[in-house]
């Protein structure tokens, strides 16, 4: 059924790789799912103005992955987060040890995680973590 993750199926994915005892409905999963939205807006806003809050990513990063399946919650980021961002989305994934070498199809695609460059301003930001 999700052997290929699309805009269709999305939802469904999330709901089925959604993991949070304490949630008491459907908008808690939506908030929590949100927290996607926040990270390309961090990303978003690193591209227009220069300004990058690496903490602030890292723990909307951290709430996603306690909350959802790893595997799958990568794969949702790739999907949501445009491939334009992937350079600066791979050195907060590679710190947190949750890149796999592949991403299963998402779109029909598989991503080969190894051919998105590192954004190397956001690696230096995270050294100085």
């Amino acid at each position: 059924m999700f052997d290929d993750l699309t805009e269709d199926n999305f939802i469904l994915y999330a709901a089925h790789n959604y993991d949070n005892p304490s949630c008491t409905g459907i908008k808690e999963f939506h908030e929590d799912l949100n927290a996607i939205r926040y990270i390309k807006r961090l990303f978003n806003r690193y591209v227009n103005s220069g300004e990058l809050r690496c903490n602030l990513v890292i723990c909307h990063l951290t709430l996603l992955y306690n909350v959802f399946d790893t595997v799958a919650m990568t794969r949702m980021l790739f999907m949501k987060i445009e491939e334009e961002y992937w350079s600066l989305l791979k050195p907060f994934l590679l710190l947190t040890d949750r890149l796999p070498e592949t991403i299963d199809s998402i779109n029909s695609r598989i991503i080969n995680t190894t051919d998105i460059e590192l954004n190397q301003y956001v690696v230096g930001q995270l050294r100085g973590i």
